[in-house]
């Protein structure tokens, strides 16, 4: 039995700092964990870093950016790895997100096929983001450009990456205090504006 998060449930705990994840039990039943990493990982909206060769591909322009257009397929892909916590009801949960429009999805497409990208939870001037995959060199990579680009534009203050890995590092993740992320939280979530 996949297990379901209401929708109420998941946007109260962003906003109190808490993410959902799946795991299996011992006898191999699906269960859900909540987090709230010490110290938690976030990308700095401002000081986004764009590595060289990243640049040199941007300039080639092989990809089609699209928004909000194959969500289940980007959550699907995401999930299709050797270790997951994306269980079946994780993506049932963040579907319906979706279908509410609290979910987004950032796609890059090549000659017609998604290959790569990214989804994640906004709520005000807040961005969650949750996981991303690549089919294609710097597909995924493009599409958080892409991102970035976006959640300035629309004026958003907090890329939560949730925790800080040396892939997210290349693009000037840090690592702050949970009383710092916090604070940003609590300012970005007021903040009027829209995906």
């Amino acid at each position: 039995m996949s297990l379901t998060i209401d929708p109420d449930t998941l946007l109260q705990a962003y906003q109190m700092g808490l993410f959902p994840m799946a795991d299996e039990d011992e006898a191999g039943e699906e269960q859900l964990a909540w987090y709230a990493p010490d110290p938690r990982g976030v990308i700095p909206l401002e000081d986004f870093h764009i590595p060289r060769g990243l640049r040199r591909a941007l300039k080639k322009q092989e990809y089609e950016i699209r928004k909000d257009t194959a969500f289940a397929e980007v959550i699907e892909r995401c999930a299709d790895r050797e270790e997951t916590w994306i269980s079946a009801g994780i993506r049932q949960s963040y579907t319906r997100l979706y279908e509410l429009g609290w979910a987004h999805s950032v796609e890059a497409w090549y000659e017609g096929e998604l290959m790569g990208g990214l989804y994640g939870v906004a709520i005000g001037g807040a961005f969650f983001g949750e996981s991303m995959f690549s089919r294609r060199t710097d597909a995924s990579k493009v599409a958080l450009v892409h991102l970035v680009k976006h959640l300035r534009e629309r004026g958003f203050s907090l890329l939560d990456t949730q925790w800080s890995n040396p892939h997210l590092k290349q693009f000037g993740c840090l690592e702050i205090s949970r009383d710092s992320y916090n604070e940003q939280l609590k300012h970005a979530v007021q903040i009027e504006t829209k995906f």
